[in-house]
């Protein structure tokens, strides 16, 4: 099973936000163990620097970093995914991003709490309670 994790749900990990925190940790520990196949896009990568350069300072900022790619896979965002996703003239162009660089990887899902902003999208996007139930569900 393969899913590209969208930014808001690995800030929920990064910054134990609650009441989201819990779901995206088990994500989080099922990626680290290979359980499942996880992807970050690039746009993610720098968009959680950003973030954690900011809060946090740019040494813990190149570590956050340096583990989330130890855990989750990093996937490229070329040209044509960005010209693909201006294209869609969704509302939101970061998610049009995310489905275009997840379209390309043929994932199974897009695991984002924003769920509705991919109501457009091919791939199945879920909210991380959904996404831990599906797995649970294939177990047993």
């Amino acid at each position: 099973m393969t899913a590209l994790i969208d930014t808001n749900v690995v800030l929920d990990i990064l910054l134990h936000r609650q009441p989201w925190y819990t779901n995206a940790a088990l994500i989080f520990g099922l990626s680290q163990q290979k359980l499942i196949k996880s992807y970050i896009s690039a746009s993610t990568v720098t968009d959680i620097f950003y973030i954690t350069n900011n809060e946090l300072g740019k040494n813990e900022a190149r570590n956050t970093i340096k583990h989330l790619l130890h855990v989750f896979y990093p996937a490229t965002v070329t040209d044509k995914n960005i010209y693909y996703a201006l294209e869609l003239e969704w509302d939101d162009f970061e998610d049009s991003i995310q489905f275009v660089v997840g379209k390309d990887l043929s994932v199974d899902f897009i695991v984002t709490r924003n769920t509705q902003d991919f109501s457009l999208s091919s791939i199945n996007a879920v909210t991380p309670d959904q996404f831990i139930q599906t797995i649970a569900d294939i177990e047993n």
